[in-house]
């Protein structure tokens, strides 16, 4: 490939996908465009060395990971529509050399333990997202050096954007004046559905 001159206008989207093909090439599942923006698809087996090659490559620079984040696909279209793995991860990357972006994404090889590679040791930037995918939908990163929790309390179980987790948690938190410390306790209020009363006036939008 030649070289290319750093600062240049921003490519077609069809003609940056095939230049991240190119230099992905056995590395990519897939490569194609939607709503201008080029989407890149790879392997959990893949991630990591396709992550290293997009930042580096000369024809991509992708030097910024401007997000990443879980997504559950347990609800996706339906179940008539969506047969994949659950969980897939995301992230926005963008070449300041180029002025040009692309979407990754990577499924995780196990819906009852999702894992993959920690992109940290590339971009700093991924240290709090990792953690949050971790912490809201319990994805896990290998190599991650602080994989906590970021949003929820430590002693917090399960993940809250998992689409089966019950909406009122498992446990509640509060300060015991006796104890002076904060204790947890089981959750106290009962689940209950409600449904809107809706009431009109007689003769409302001119019905009888």
């Amino acid at each position: 490939m030649a070289d290319i001159t750093l600062h240049e206008h921003a490519i077609a989207p069809q003609a940056l996908a095939e230049r991240v093909a190119q230099a992905l090439q056995g590395k990519v599942q897939d490569v194609s465009v939607a709503l201008d923006q080029v989407i890149v698809t790879v392997s959990p087996a893949n991630y990591l060395a396709a992550m290293q090659i997009l930042r580096d490559a000369q024809g991509c620079r992708f030097e910024q990971l401007i997000d990443l984040c879980g997504v559950d696909y347990s609800e996706y279209g339906g179940a008539e529509f969506w047969q994949g793995p659950r969980y897939a991860v995301t992230s926005q990357l963008l070449s300041v050399s180029f002025n040009q972006r692309v979407c990754v994404r990577v499924f995780c090889a196990d819906d009852a333990f999702p894992v993959l590679s920690s992109v940290t040791p590339i971009w700093n930037a991924a240290n709090w997202f990792e953690r949050e995918a971790f912490d809201l939908l319990g994805i896990v990163f290998e190599g991650h050096a602080d994989l906590r929790r970021i949003l929820t309390d430590y002693g917090f179980v399960g993940h809250p954007l998992r689409k089966d987790f019950p909406v009122s948690g498992h446990v509640e938190m509060r300060y015991d004046a006796q104890r002076q410390r904060v204790v947890y306790e089981p959750v106290s209020i009962e689940p209950r559905e409600v449904t809107p009363r809706i009431i009109r006036e007689d003769h409302y939008g001119g019905l009888h």
